[in-house]
């Protein structure tokens, strides 16, 4: 049987990607912070918006394709960074960029990866995105773009919603540090799914590799935290300026909820504001990201492109976030879950469920176009 036939939803993915990974790796992919309110609210706000099917609407022909920031995409869903990828299954960043590059979406590295720029970057196929955690080091900023910028990627994303580390207390029950440590509790999950352990055996243990180059660097942290947040400043608009005049392509800001922390930013040489909650991971009191998406919309105006990323588990979701205003939109646990679950070939169906649910849903909706989702939204 196909895996469309065995698991044709991304919660079929999650349940096995459970089952196949350590309790410390799934809760490191699925736990939000505090008591999951935010994690649970996004999934909440997009089951409210309802989407009306056209009747007598004949033959449509979904053309799926999106250009966003001058590149051509064959859906309107790329994967967003997520921190430690090669963490959730062994040697992620590589598998999900070259699962991207396949798919001609967006693959968007995270700073705190397992793997460097320099070695995802070859396999991007010209879909790379870099994320930018901000170094308060300036020498150390302008290295890392340099890298990026000389690896491939073309499209730099600064994440803004992270000023100071949350606690991620899912995190803590489950013993996770950074860096890890092999507790007699980690040891025995390990062995306890003895092909995920197998598999990293032959990797080795992940480590925040992009930054180990600058981990003899004096900062004025507290030296509890791993070198990411030793590295790390919370910026302002200052830095994204000068981030501009570093970056020679495409800026994108991360993690905006306010609308009027939104409106500024195209004066600041910003080419796409990202509405995100940082999927409930940063703050448990914050709206749904969904909710925020057409406030921050009606602040920047329609020309400025509009990114999304809140809970999204369907093409349906996709078609509500667009039609609340969203430009494109962005996954981050679905294809680790793909990955956890069948390996390469589990990423990659992931994308082949958002194209099959986005067809079936444009042709009851009578739309040849994605972004056309607004004229069927019930709000």
């Amino acid at each position: 049987m196909t895996l469309d036939m065995t698991h044709p939803s991304i919660a079929d993915l999650a349940r096995r990607a459970r089952r196949r990974v350590p309790r410390f790796v799934w809760e490191y992919l699925d736990s939000g912070t505090g008591a999951d309110t935010a994690t649970a609210a996004n999934r909440a706000a997009l089951d409210r918006i309802r989407l009306v099917p056209k009747p007598l609407a004949g033959p449509v022909d979904p053309q799926l394709e999106t250009a966003l920031l001058g590149v051509d995409y064959a859906l309107p869903v790329g994967i967003a960074p997520v921190g430690m990828s090669g963490l959730i299954w062994p040697g992620a960043e590589v598998t999900l960029a070259k699962a991207a590059a396949r798919a001609r979406v967006p693959y968007c590295l995270s700073t705190v990866a397992a793997a460097t720029p320099e070695t995802v970057g070859r396999h991007t196929g010209g879909m790379g995105w870099f994320q930018l955690y901000p170094p308060g080091d300036p020498d150390i900023r302008r290295d890392l773009l340099d890298r990026a910028r000389g690896a491939g990627f073309h499209t730099l994303v600064l994440t803004a919603d992270v000023p100071v580390a949350s606690r991620r207390e899912r995190l803590r029950r489950a013993g996770i540090t950074n860096p890890m440590k092999i507790t007699p509790r980690i040891f025995l999950d390990c062995a306890l799914h003895p092909e995920w352990a197998l598999t990293m055996l032959g990797y080795g243990k992940p480590r925040l590799v992009t930054l180990e180059k600058y981990a003899d660097v004096q900062t004025d942290r507290p030296g509890t935290a791993h070198v990411g947040y030793l590295l790390r400043t919370a910026p302002d608009a200052d830095y994204v300026k000068a981030l501009r005049d570093l970056w020679p392509g495409k800026l994108v800001v991360k993690g905006v909820l306010d609308p009027a922390a939104a409106r500024g930013l195209g004066a600041l040489g910003v080419d796409a504001v990202w509405v995100s909650n940082h999927g409930g991971r940063q703050f448990d009191a914050a709206p749904a990201a969904i909710d925020a998406l057409p406030l921050v919309r009606e602040a920047v105006g329609p020309e400025m492109p509009v990114l999304f990323d809140g809970g999204i588990a369907s093409g349906t979701d996709i078609l509500r976030a667009l039609a609340l205003g969203a430009d494109f939109t962005f996954v981050g646990r679905a294809p680790h879950y793909g990955l956890a679950a069948f390996g390469a070939r589990g990423a990659a169906h992931v994308f082949d469920i958002f194209r099959a649910s986005l067809e079936a849903d444009m042709g009851q909706m009578g739309l040849a176009r994605p972004a056309d989702a607004a004229t069927r939204c019930a709000l």
